[in-house]
């Protein structure tokens, strides 16, 4: 087990509860999504797994160590978990790109030389080699995004944590992004997401958490949540479209009928619809 959060309870000075005795497991090597709607408690939650804000009641728990809030280990901890936040703005405050990532790496005291590394690497693994002495303020929003992972990346962490990766983003720079996440997945990072996009999530996710004002609904795959319609309704979500393409299609015919699995990705999708034209 990599992180688990353990009755979570949270309100904040205002009195507004935020989340309710949730509980989430996150496995080594996992793509998780933390779905849920604008308001559901999901930012909330993520700033909990790396200490940013410390429960009222429960307790995270990394590695099978339980979060401490000192500063010793909070660095300790942080060091472990990357939390990128939804606007890069908020992340990204240094003059020049290569200064921003290093940021971190340099918090950690760490040689000169080892500092230079990481960020080359880091800038290299994101797609961002040339941009070291760029302005953040001069790039793109993917730009942005991809050099606010860069700056979590050069502190070598084993969990990653991405709130609304995609937000603010066309879809081409959307894309961009979910396959930099399969692909830092792939390199051994086991990567965490919140979103309220219904057709990235099946994509990327192997497991799925239902989060709706503040408390965890429902679990499992992504065929296991898309197939729950009361769950769906309950959390004041939708299928993804490509769902909604063949349910449409079921409504229109007496011979078709998915018993509610319906196609969930366009692969998915392609494969049923050459099964339907036969």
């Amino acid at each position: 087990m990599m992180l688990e959060a353990r009755n979570i309870t949270f309100s904040y000075d205002d009195g507004t509860e935020a989340l309710n005795n949730v509980n989430l497991k996150v496995d080594k090597g996992d793509i998780v999504a933390l779905l849920g709607k604008n308001g559901a408690g999901k930012s909330t939650l993520f700033l909990h797994f790396n200490g940013i804000l410390r429960p009222d009641n429960g307790e995270i728990i990394i590695d099978g160590e339980k979060l401490k809030y000192d500063k010793k280990s909070l660095i300790k901890f942080r060091q472990k978990v990357g939390l990128v936040f939804q606007n890069p703005d908020d992340q990204i405050f240094a003059p020049s790109v290569e200064e921003d990532v290093a940021f971190g790496p340099l918090n950690l005291k760490l040689p000169m030389e080892e500092v230079q590394k990481r960020v080359h690497e880091a800038l290299e693994r994101v797609g961002m080699a040339g941009f070291e002495k760029k302005a953040p303020h001069h790039l793109s929003g993917g730009q942005k995004k991809r050099v606010a992972i860069a700056g979590i990346l050069a502190m070598k962490p084993e969990i990653m944590v991405f709130d609304e990766p995609t937000a603010g983003l066309d879809p081409k720079g959307a894309s961009k992004i979910i396959n930099l996440l399969k692909e830092l997945n792939e390199q051994g990072i086991t990567i965490i997401i919140s979103t309220h996009d219904v057709d990235l999530v099946p994509q990327y996710a192997n497991r799925v958490y239902v989060l709706h004002e503040g408390e965890i609904i429902g679990d499992g795959t992504a065929r296991d949540i898309f197939s729950n319609k009361v769950l769906i309704d309950k959390a004041n979500l939708d299928l993804p479209i490509i769902a909604n393409f063949f349910k449409k299609i079921e409504s229109e015919s007496d011979d078709i009928s998915f018993n509610g699995k319906y196609p969930l990705t366009i692969e998915e999708g392609y494969e049923t619809f050459l099964k339907l034209i036969k």
